[in-house]
């Protein structure tokens, strides 16, 4: 059987599965499971690499620098996910100095060109048009965005530059009001189609996630903020956090209603990588946060939503394996009939 590149087309949020593995390595490391954090470290690191060599071969074998349609903001918003992705890595492989430097600076050129491309195509429509089509995906310019602001901190504390910190504030306070936006829009999509428990989408978690990690950029911020900026970002912190522990139960709700009404929905789609990386963004954010506030017991949180993370991207993982097997049986040619029979 012969794969055609050109029939290929990756989605705009490939790069999911990078950040899921990603956060969830940095989730081990925080528990001290240094083999799973290692593991997992290493096999994001290499699914980075592959999913940017497959968007490459795929676009040479289209004839197209990009075969995404990037006029359409689900597209531009979605791509933000390659953002994110170096951004978490970036945060996980801090102890090399090269390779952050590097993916700090793939992941802000990145984002500077799909900032530009979104606030355009966003412009571009009204804002009904807008709400028909938000969906929880549209919350990753948010993701992305936050993770640019850990990545500016991070810099200012290993460089010991502490002027980054000058860049990472606003670019966190953005990435709050970017999330504010989006979440407006889907409510007002879910009010305005009044749309009943059997509208959840895997992605819908990610209005959890979204503020979780932008509870994590403050927690950065946080450790080098001087005293007048300490306090209001300490709170808004706290803030973010409660909020993403807010949406937790209603989204746990609407998934098992979903399910109960619709077992189907548990089939593989890569959407499901959408409600990996929230779960494991809550818990290196609630890890980080039992030291802001100085309630060591919520690492028992932080580990309980570590292992529901994993057990969650297992089967993302195996669902997935045995989901590309099939249609590789499928399009296997079929054996030529033996001799001597019809």
């Amino acid at each position: 059987m012969t794969v055609r590149l050109r029939d290929v087309e990756p989605s705009p949020d490939v790069f999911a599965a990078v950040m899921a593995t990603g956060i969830l390595s940095i989730a081990a490391r925080n528990h001290h499971y240094w083999r799973i954090s290692d593991t997992l470290g290493v096999l994001a690191s290499v699914g980075l690499l592959v999913l940017v060599a497959v968007v490459v071969l795929t676009a040479v074998a289209k004839r197209r620098i990009v075969f995404w349609d990037l006029t359409d903001p689900d597209v531009t918003l979605r791509l933000f996910t390659f953002v994110a992705a170096c951004a978490v890595l970036d945060s996980r492989l801090a102890s090399h100095p090269v390779v952050v430097r590097i993916l700090g600076a793939v992941a802000l050129s990145a984002w500077l060109v799909l900032a530009v491309l979104t606030v355009r195509n966003m412009s571009a429509r009204s804002w009904t048009v807008l709400r028909d089509h938000a969906r929880g995906a549209w919350e990753l310019a948010s993701v992305g965005t936050s993770g640019l602001a850990i990545v500016t901190a991070q810099v200012a504390m290993y460089t010991g530059h502490r002027w980054w910190l000058a860049a990472a504030v606003p670019i966190w306070l953005l990435a709050i009001c970017v999330y504010a936006l989006m979440t407006w829009l889907i409510l007002w999509r879910t009010v305005h189609e009044r749309q009943d428990r059997d509208g959840f989408e895997p992605d819908t978690w990610i209005l959890m996630g979204g503020l979780a990690i932008a509870t994590l950029a403050g927690d950065n911020i946080h450790q080098l903020a001087p005293g007048w900026l300490a306090g209001g970002v300490r709170v808004v912190t706290v803030v973010t956090w409660a909020v993403a522990t807010a949406w937790i139960p209603p989204l746990i709700y609407f998934l098992l209603h979903r399910v109960n009404q619709r077992p189907g929905v548990l089939q593989f789609a890569g959407v499901w990588w959408a409600l990996v990386f929230p779960l494991g963004m809550y818990s290196v954010a609630t890890f980080w946060m039992a030291d802001e506030v100085g309630v060591h017991s919520m690492r028992t949180v932080s580990l309980m939503f570590f292992w529901n993370a994993l057990t969650a991207w297992l089967i993302v993982v195996i669902a997935g394996l045995l989901g590309v097997r099939r249609v590789l049986v499928r399009s296997s040619p079929a054996p030529p009939p033996q001799a001597g029979r019809p």
